[in-house]
């Protein structure tokens, strides 16, 4: 681009992007340049682009608010916690004619996200409309505990992705978010003041324009949001009284963490004699507990329900090869074995056209739901090299593609 003016500023692939045109305003560029993907409804212009086989979310804002945006995100993605990821930032920007141009904030594209218009807007839901709720509620948990105020919440503000069944949360907008050491209740409680108002506010518009309800109640549904934020912050913040003599309780309360998929970096105990309080704070308090097992165990990157789903049938697998061989199978040479006998083979066995419909931990997921079904129906166990061509014609076919959803 000879004669252009800007500056970027990116974590990683610079070359592909210096090749754009940003000394032209977004909605100028030739349409050859976009991918038409669907997204939420937004203030700003945003456009999906692909370079080397890679998509990214470029969006349009002043220069001050995008470099903080791109802090912010940077900032979670240090934290672990459900968000879109962070690849830079251009500013500087001027136009051909002298005009000086908004900024970009570009992020990596989200594979295999749906954006709440397109789950609510379909009559056959992705997941029971109670997840969204619940993966709502564990998004804003998730990112209070990281001590990050949000300030926006809303579902245009979110993505979604299948989660075994049930759907996961991440923020795909952190325009007016503050990143603090720890959130004090009253912030806490404006975010969900704002996250109730909104919500409600968005199920209404979305109503109005399908001409059909999307929900029974939207004043209902952001309740039940704000209502099991409460109780998930409740279960993992929660000081807890117990008699000397009674540590049982906190490995059973350490064990409930567990099964809501977070684990615990650290516990604080103050005795005042015959009574023990279990104090946990929200800093120590780490999501990601399966996820990070099933990680270290294969290698696999899934989302929390998946990763739980996989890991009970390694659990499984190794059982099963302990009852037919000669000596004990240690979880890693199962989980070795499970990897590249069981999972890599059942997903290889996806025709390459049909890989775009599902994530690979959700294929499988998906797998065994079709198995028990078949099995159940047959009075004995089918085994996934019958299921995977019934699965594959039966379930997967007629499926809308998700790694990419296109704008309708």
């Amino acid at each position: 681009m000879p004669g252009a003016h800007f500056r970027l500023l990116a974590r990683a692939e610079q070359a592909p992007l210096l090749a754009l045109p940003w000394s032209v305003a977004l909605e100028d560029w030739p349409e050859s340049r976009f991918v038409d993907a669907e997204r939420g409804i937004g203030r700003h212009v945003v456009k999906f682009v692909e370079l080397d086989r890679r998509l990214f979310a470029l969006k349009e804002l002043p220069p001050r608010l995008a470099a903080r945006e791109y802090r912010l995100l940077t900032a979670l993605e240090d934290e672990n916690a459900p968000a879109v990821e962070a690849i830079g930032v251009v500013d500087g920007r001027v136009a051909g004619d002298g005009e000086e141009l908004p900024a970009v904030l570009i992020t990596r594209y989200l594979d295999f996200s749906l954006p709440y218009r397109l789950i609510l807007g379909r009559e056959v839901l992705p997941a029971p409309e109670p997840s969204i709720r619940a993966a709502l509620a564990e998004l804003l948990v998730r990112l209070h505990l990281a001590g990050f105020f949000w300030g926006d919440c809303s579902l245009s503000n979110a993505l979604f992705r299948r989660d075994a069944g049930a759907l996961s949360a991440y923020l795909v907008d952190a325009e007016t978010s503050e990143l603090h050491e720890r959130l004090t209740d009253g912030q806490r409680n404006h975010d969900l003041d704002i996250a109730e108002e909104s919500l409600a506010g968005e199920l209404h518009d979305l109503t109005a324009e399908l001409g059909r309800d999307v929900v029974d109640d939207p004043f209902e549904f952001a309740a039940t949001v704000r209502f099991c934020y409460d109780e998930l912050w409740d279960e993992l913040t929660r000081e807890e009284v117990f008699r000397v003599g009674e540590g049982s309780k906190l490995e059973q309360r350490l064990r409930r963490l567990n099964e809501l998929g977070f684990d615990v970096e650290e516990v604080e105990l103050v005795s005042n004699g015959n009574e023990v309080r279990l104090l946990l704070h929200s800093k120590v308090v780490e999501p990601g507990h399966y996820r990070r097992r099933l990680l270290r165990l294969t290698g696999l990157d899934a989302q929390e329900n998946q990763a739980r789903r996989l890991l009970n049938d390694l659990t499984r697998y190794r059982a099963w090869l302990e009852r037919t061989g000669k000596e004990p199978v240690s979880e890693a040479a199962s989980a070795g074995r499970w990897l590249s006998q069981v999972f890599e083979p059942a997903i290889a066995a996806v025709p390459a056209e049909l890989q775009a419909k599902r994530a690979p931990a959700e294929v499988f997921h998906e797998l065994l739901e079709h198995r028990w079904f078949l099995s159940e129906r047959a009075g004995k166990d089918v085994g996934l090299d019958r299921t995977i061509p019934s699965y594959v014609e039966k379930v997967l076919r007629a499926a809308p593609d998700e790694k990419l959803p296109l704008a309708r």
